[in-house]
Order: C-alpha cells, then sequence, then structure tokens
C-alpha cells in the first residue's frame, strides 16, 4: 500500500504567492551561462567510485540461470559529491573538494580521478579502517544487468572530522558559495552539517544542502535542493499540482529556517520557493534519457551561478536547464557550457541531435526495444549539395531513424571544421543523430551501433560487419 494519500495537499496547506522575479529572456541566460566560469565553489560530502563494465549478453549460461556478459570494456568515474565536482568542472568553475576515502585500492583510484580534473582542488583525508564506497553497474545492450555497492556508512573518526573543520574555515576564504552534498555514507553525519552551516554564516558564504530527506540536520542552510518523492516524504501526502508543491516547499522552508527551496521534479521541472514566493520553471520533456546523475548536474549549475553572481532565479533557471541537458543522455553525464547554451539558443533543439557515441548506442538500443529499423551514413559532408541531400534523404526513408557518422576534422582533410559540419546536419529534418567519427577506424563506431543499415559502397570499411548481427549494407 502507498504511504502517501492520494490527494492534492492545496486544501491542507496554503501556498506561497507567485513569485515576483522577473522571467529572463534566452538572450539574459545565454550571457549569464557564459559567466559560469568565473565561479569557484568549495563542495563537501560522500564521494564514491562509480565502474561501469560494458558488454554484451548473447547467451544464458549453463552453470545457473543468469546472462553472460562478454565484457568490452571498462570505465571509473567520480560519483556522489565526485559527480558534482566533475560537474562543476564541466562549467569550468574553480573547485575545492573536502571529502574522506578509504586506505584502499578505490580510493587510490577515486583520489587520482578527481585529482586529475583541472581546476580542482582536492582534500580527500583517508580513514584507514574505512572501505571507499565504490559501485559497479554492469551494462549491456544499453540497459543496467547488475549493480554490485561496497560500503561504509558509519560516521567517519571524530579526528577526521575536526580536520575537516579546519580545512573548510580555510577553503571557505577562498571559494564562494558551499554545497554539502549528503548520500549518507558518514561524510556528514551527526551534527558536522551544523557546524558546516554556522561557519559559512559567520563568513558571509552560501550554503547549498544536496541531501537525500534528512533535513533537520541541515536546518539555517540558504538553500536545500529536494526531490519531488522527498517532498511528498516530509508532509506525508502526494503532491500532484503546483500548488502543492509549492505548500509543501514552503512548509519546509519555515520548519527549518531554510533561506529557499528548490524541488527537483525530474521531467517535470523544477520549482523555487523562497521568501519572494513561488516560481515554476517547467522543461521541455526529454525523448529519451534517464533521470542518473540530474540532480547533481543541477546542484552544480545552481551552485556555479550563484558564485558567479547571479540573482537566486537566474541560477536557479540555469540548474533547470542543466537538469534537462542530464535528463536527456543516458547514464551519468556532465552538462558543459555549450550544452546549456545549445538549450537555449534558436537552433538548440537540432544541436541537441550531436552527440557522442555512448549516448548514440544508448539510443539505438532503445529503438530496437520499440521495433524501429536504423540507418547509418559516413562521410565528412563538407557540403550539403543536391547528391548528398538526396543520398540521407533515400536513407531516412529506407529506415525508422538516420544516424550521420561524421568524420572528425584532420590535418589531411582542412575543410569545413566538424563543429560546423556538425551543426548543418543536425538542422536537417531527415537527419535523427549525428557523432563524429574517427575515420581510421569506422568498425568501432559501426560494432558500437549495430545498424540496422549501413548506406555505404559493399567494400566500405566495416560493411563486413552488418551480416554478423542481420544488418545489411545498400549503396542506395
Amino acid at each position: 500500500m502507498d504511504e502517501f494519500q492520494f490527494r492534492d495537499t492545496a486544501d491542507a496547506l496554503n501556498p506561497p504567492p507567485h513569485s515576483t522575479y522577473r522571467e529572463a529572456s534566452n538572450a539574459e541566460i545565454a550571457v549569464a551561462i557564459r559567466r559560469l566560469a568565473r565561479s569557484s565553489v568549495l563542495v563537501v560530502g560522500d564521494a564514491m567510485l562509480d565502474r561501469y563494465i560494458y558488454g554484451t549478453v548473447e547467451r544464458v549460461s549453463r552453470e545457473a540461470p543468469v546472462p553472460v556478459l562478454n565484457v568490452d570494456r571498462e570505465v571509473a568515474v567520480p560519483g556522489g559529491a565526485g559527480n558534482v565536482v566533475r560537474n562543476l568542472g564541466a562549467l569550468g568553475a574553480a573547485v575545492a573538494f573536502v571529502s574522506v576515502v578509504g586506505d584502499d585500492q578505490a580510493g587510490s583510484d577515486l583520489t587520482g580521478l578527481i585529482g586529475s580534473q583541472p581546476g580542482v582542488e582536492p582534500w580527500l583525508l583517508v580513514q584507514g579502517s574505512r572501505a571507499t564506497t565504490r559501485k559497479t553497474r554492469y551494462m549491456a545492450q544499453g540497459q543496467q544487468v547488475l549493480r554490485t555497492d561496497r560500503e561504509d556508512s558509519s560516521p567517519i573518526h571524530p579526528k577526521l572530522a575536526e580536520r575537516m573543520l579546519r580545512i573548510l574555515r580555510d577553503a571557505m576564504l577562498a571559494t564562494t558559495v558551499t554545497i554539502l552534498s549528503d548520500y549518507g555514507k558518514g561524510v556528514l553525519a551527526g551534527d558536522l552539517p551544523s557546524h558546516i552551516i554556522n561557519i559559512a554564516r559567520s563568513s558571509g558564504r552560501v550554503v547549498i544542502a544536496d541531501t537525500r530527506g534528512d533535513f533537520a540536520r541541515f536546518a539555517g542552510a540558504d538553500i536545500v535542493t529536494p526531490t519531488t518523492d522527498e517532498l511528498e516524504r516530509f508532509v506525508g501526502l502526494r503532491l500532484v499540482t503546483d500548488d502543492a508543491i509549492a505548500s509543501a516547499a514552503e512548509t519546509l522552508r519555515q520548519k527549518y529556517n531554510f533561506g529557499a527551496v528548490l524541488i527537483n521534479r525530474a521531467e517535470d521541472g523544477m520549482t523555487l520557493v523562497d521568501k519572494a514566493g513561488a516560481m515554476h520553471l517547467p522543461i521541455e520533456r526529454p525523448e529519451d534519457g534517464d533521470s542518473s546523475g540530474a540532480s547533481d548536474t543541477s546542484v552544480a549549475a545552481l551552485a556555479a551561478g550563484l558564485a558567479a553572481g547571479m540573482e537566486l532565479s537566474l541560477a536557479a533557471k540555469v540548474a533547470s536547464i542543466a537538469s534537462f541537458v542530464a535528463l536527456s543522455r543516458h547514464g551519468i553525464a556532465v552538462a558543459r557550457e555549450g550544452d546549456l547554451l545549445a538549450a537555449v539558443t534558436p537552433q538548440g533543439s537540432a544541436l541537441r541531435k550531436i552527440v557522442p557515441l555512448e549516448t548514440a548506442a544508448s539510443r539505438l538500443e532503445a529503438w530496437r526495444r520499440e521495433g524501429r529499423q536504423t540507418a547509418v551514413t559516413l562521410g565528412r559532408f563538407d557540403t550539403l549539395g543536391p547528391e548528398q541531400l538526396r543520398r540521407l534523404e533515400r536513407a531516412r526513408a529506407e529506415s525508422d531513424r538516420l544516424v550521420v557518422g561524421l568524420e572528425r576534422d584532420s590535418s589531411a582533410h582542412p575543410g569545413t571544421p566538424e563543429a560546423v559540419r556538425a551543426a548543418q546536419l543536425a538542422c536537417l529534418e531527415t537527419v535523427d543523430l549525428v557523432v563524429l567519427v574517427d575515420s581510421s577506424n569506422p568498425a568501432e563506431f559501426l560494432y558500437a551501433l549495430r545498424p540496422d543499415l549501413l548506406v555505404a559502397e559493399p567494400n566500405h570499411p566495416g560493411a563486413e560487419l552488418l551480416p554478423t548481427w542481420g544488418g545489411r549494407v545498400a549503396a542506395l
């Protein structure tokens, strides 16, 4: 049975007034986005090591009724609060990161990954008896087959907590905004958040609390960023409408003396509630993608915006755009300045067709599950003359979706820059995705996508792979 009542809370809680903030134009937002790289942010919280093991599943084991994953590659990235740091770095912000890892290989790997990021000053303290939190995801055909976790969520050692506070006092002087990224893994346990908030208040610094519903320990923070689910658990009611969301957020704000509440509503956008009232920030619903890491992306953009001098409403708008970018992609992804600008410029919808190979592979797998046929063609496309346009139209007519593998810039072919060529292709209605390809290895591109149709001559490099998964080659 659902723990919430299936009714709106508007009859139980009084909604705050509609915000008096002026809505910024796309041009103003674009200018603001370009200021994000001037920001400096302190991140404190639970660092994790996220491992992704990619492969294919083609059979079930004879030993047990489980799929056999043929591993192709492995990727390791910072997770948890480390993913917030990744997103801040992607926006060009200067970042100080304070966290705790164990004295183990995962801790060493995580320290190396964090330390190698430009603009990041890591303070990763080591607790010898502690296991570094790590999550390992096994991926096949764009889907997660299994996830394994190793973690120690007990509070960090008191002496480490005292050392963290000493480091934070200095780090706050070099930064403008502090993010408390609490994943419940022990770094921000007990009364440590209240001590950090008091230090920030005495230093005149803004604190954003990104906690998983444990609001009381973060009382007094300038901004808290719950999801709709966390807000529903707080009020004990199902929240259906914008007014219900705003009412619950205002109740939360007043109870714990938060300056503002920014609710992450996933595909429904975000809602900002502060003393000025409520402001709803809807987003365009992504065609596909998932919510992995979207809250980290949005809180990073929010912090960078405030640190760059934006007023709260504008920083929240930038955060909602960043959330849309993350929701539009599969897996853990960062939002860069160019991604945010593409989302607010007139040609933004077209530019979102330009994706990395990994994203394209996930999209094709999703289309296969929907029963859609996909065609692929490759080339430089320095110009889009009548013959090339007809070729693309014929390819699209033979399939439900068309992906163009665009050869990257090279010194051997100094023609039109790849960014221009990619944008021109993305603006065509016949093209669904554009992926930049290394011309020396088209086979890797084709193997990753496994299209139903390759539009090319039979002797095209990589064409011999198509029959192995039931695809075909046609010159059209």
